[in-house]
This record gives C-alpha cells, structure tokens and sequence, in this order.
C-alpha cells in the first residue's frame, strides 16, 4: 500500500520523526510522495504576519529540492484552510488507496481538532512528536500536574534529561545530498530575505554564535544596540530546525552544561527550556489556545481599551523613545528584541491599560518568530494573568528601561533618527529638553509614567 508524508510546522529533514518513520516503512521502489499545504486563509486567520508566511514558502521551496534528492516528491498544494486539508487528504487516500499517512503533531487547539476529525473520518494518520526535547506530558510535579512555576519545571526537566536523555535522529542524508550543498531559491522581493535559509543558519551562524557569542549571551542579551542573541527563533517558530538539534549542537561545544546551571553558557539554555515551558504548559492548559487568561480571576477584567492609545503604541508614536524605538524595529524588520518586547508589553498593559490580547495579536501579525505558545506566554507573563507571570504591581519604568539598556541611546537613535542630535543625558525622555530649545521633532508622552503607574496599581488591585 503506498504511504504518503505531510509536512507541516516541520521543514526540515533533521530530526524529523515523522520522515524518519516514513522512510524506514516506505520500499525503495514504491513511489515516495510528500506533500505540504499552503493555506493561506488558514494562516491569516491565524495572525501569521507576511514576513513568516514568507519565510515558510522560501522553506517549503527548498525542501521540494533537499527531498527531491532523497527520491522524495514533494508537492505544494494551495487549499484554504483546514478543512480543505481534511477535505483534499481523504479524497487521495481514498484514490490512492493509502495506507498511511505520517505527519509530526502540531500543538494548538485547532491543528489538534483538525488531526482528530482527520482520524475519524477515516484517514490513517500517525503522529510523532517533533516540536520539543522532552515530550509532553513527561515533566510532571508530585501530584502529576504540570508545573505553574518556571523554576521548579527547569529542575525537573534538566533531572529528566540527564536521566532518560532525548532522541536525536539526525539528518536525513543519501548519495547525492550533501552537506555543503546549497538550494537557489528565487528571492526577489522576498521580505523575509534578510533571514538565511535555516541550512545556512545551521552552517554559519549558530556555529559563530556557540563559538563567540554564547559565553557572553548573560551581558549582552538585554542590550538592543548589540546583536548578542543568536536569531535562532524564527526558525524554531516555522519548524525549520529542530530543539532536539539545538541542544545536541550546544552539547557538542559545552558536553557538561546540562550539569551546570551557574555556568555563563547556561543562561542561553535556559531559553530554550521557557520554549519548552510555555509549550508543555499550552499542551496541558488548551485555553491558552482560546485568549482566555491563565489566572482565571484576571478573565473579567475590563480593560481600558483606547482606539488612539492604541494607534500610538502600534506605531512608536509614544513619546517614549524606547518604546516607539521597539516598535519601530518591529515594523521595520518584523523582529523585537527580546527586553524590549517585555518593555513594550508592560507598556500597553499596565501604562495604557489596554488588553493584552490586542498587543498578542499584534504581535503575530508583524513578528517573523511568532510562536502562539510563547508569544502568548510572554504577554500574559507581561500583563500579570499568566502562568508565572510577574506580580501586577511590578510595572517597568520606560525610561529607567532605557537608561539601563540603552545608555547612549545608540538603539534609539537608529529607529527615531529625529532624536540624533539629542544628547545623550536626555535621550531617553526629550521631552522637556525639546520644549526648552522649541523643537517640533517628536511627539509628546501620551501618558505620563508615575500617575500611570498609580492608575495601575489601583485598576489591578481591583
């Protein structure tokens, strides 16, 4: 019986389970036919922004040639959403009489009840997990729950890999494929083309990073001026290079880091282990799938949602340079930095007391990393109703943020180039250093720090 493999949150041929189980039950001389679905609609309505639907079609074209070499067909079909898929998939294993279809399993609330209506409408399909290092449902607190706190699920998910350890499958490799060679992909007026195929990050930039960079990822990861992270979330968002694979390459370079928590390297792991947390957490906790609130208690509160304030934050028209310098760079190049994205989180939570489901959406459909479990997790984190979360009267100062980690105003400058003749001392609130000299060069605070942080204290405290 012919078999067939689906590709989805999956472009790669590394560690890929659902491949690799494929191959191994798929003869040599039967026809070997793999297909992924574009559905745009799907995605949209999903909030993928333009620059990661980009990114993911440059992926899926290159894939049609890495599988083409492994006598692989790989076919892009466009449908329009899931239900298309569900449609399109079991017309052609019911014409081609298929036996299986193999596809890694995909997280959110919908792909789930996409894949359930797939199985009970008859169409054969086996999953694999192939989105975390260890698999769902294994880290566990005493009472066989899912940890609510970060630090004790790090521990236990650090015991749990240096006890069973994980499941590495490698590359998918033949004759005729190898490891230097390279994919043409046409990428005129490709707006994600700024990012490298993930067979080039994989060659050179990860490598770099683990050789240079790492060691000082703990100083220089909060600095937005310094390219001192290592760019690798766009490519864990699409599916494009695996965890499994991060891990095992950063074990290559540090073998006992896994035993070394206090060490410098470490801090880099650790974010990987909060991809981990927030994707367990969204596997046991599927509300978060529906933009209900973690803490139950905070699912009623009535936000004081402003259409203007709104517009000001989207745009960086904020009167606060780091935070319209932030969204600037997000409009711009469809990534954040991280420290800034907390920044401009807290910003439109607890200084503008808008909703933070708006931020998370928006979000989404800019960021070329967009991740529903992590982008979901670091904004109710930010605005106080999630797992973990900072306490609600935690509320960053703009300004202090700025003075810490941009102390010469070298990001702002580069995304507000008004401000470039600012001097530094007042570059991170000009305001008053604009009115003095009567310059007409920047918008004014639309909020002023301290009474929004009363106004917060108040408003959640209720």
């Amino acid at each position: 019986m012919p078999l067939i493999l689906w590709f989805r949150n999956d472009l790669r041929t590394h560690d890929n389970p659902a491949l690799h189980y494929f191959l191994t039950q798929s003869q040599s001389e039967m026809p070997r036919k793999a297909i992924f679905f574009i559905s745009e609609k799907q995605w949209l309505a999903h909030d993928w922004s333009p620059i990661k639907i980009d990114f993911i079609k440059r992926h899926a074209q290159a894939l049609v040639e890495e599988l083409a070499d492994l006598g692989i067909e790989l076919e892009l079909v466009s449908v329009p959403d899931f239900s298309a898929q569900i449609t399109y998939l079991k017309d052609y294993c019911v014409s081609h009489h298929t036996d299986n279809v193999f596809a890694n399993s995909e997280l959110e609330f919908n792909e789930r009840q996409r894949d359930l209506t797939c199985i009970t409408q008859g169409i054969p399909l086996t999953l694999y997990e192939a989105d975390v290092i260890v698999p769902k449902g294994k880290v566990l607190n005493q009472s066989g729950e899912m940890f609510k706190v970060f630090t004790p699920f790090k521990k236990a998910w650090l015991k749990y890999v240096q006890q069973a350890g994980f499941e590495y499958l490698g590359k998918v490799t033949s004759t005729s494929l190898s490891d230097e060679s390279t994919v043409k992909v046409n990428l005129e007026d490709s707006s994600s083309s700024a990012w490298p195929l993930a067979k080039e990050y994989e060659r050179t930039a990860l490598p770099t990073f683990f050789q240079h960079k790492v060691k000082s990822y703990a100083q220089q990861r909060d600095i937005p001026s310094i390219k001192g992270t290592s760019g690798i979330s766009p490519y864990l968002a699409a599916g494009v290079i695996s965890p499994r694979y991060v891990l095992i390459s950063l074990l290559n370079n540090f073998p006992d880091l896994l035993m070394a928590s206090d060490s410098e390297e470490f801090s880099w792991l650790n974010e990987i282990i909060w991809r981990e947390f927030y994707r367990h957490l969204m596997f046991h906790e599927q509300k978060l799938c529906k933009h209900l609130c973690f803490k139950e208690k905070y699912q009623e509160v009535r936000w004081h949602n402003n259409d203007e304030l709104f517009k000001a934050w989207c745009e960086g028209e904020t009167g606060y340079p780091l935070v319209d310098a932030a969204m600037r760079q997000l409009n711009q190049t469809g990534w954040m930095h991280n420290r800034l994205r907390m920044v401009v989180a807290s910003f439109l939570t607890k200084h503008l007391l808008i909703d933070w489901r708006l931020g998370e959406k928006y979000f989404m459909q800019h960021l070329i990393d967009g991740d529903l479990a992590s982008n979901n997790g670091g904004w109710q984190w930010a605005a106080s109703t999630g797992c973990d979360s900072q306490p609600y009267f935690r509320i960053f100062n703009p300004i202090r943020q700025s003075e810490r980690f941009d102390p010469n105003g070298n990001f702002i400058r580069k995304y507000l180039p008004e401000l470039k003749s600012i001097p530094d001392k007042h570059i991170h609130f000009p305001e008053q250093y604009i009115e003095n000299n009567k310059l007409a060069i920047y918008v004014k605070p639309i909020v002023e720090h301290k009474e929004a942080r009363l106004k917060a204290l108040a408003f959640y405290k209720v």
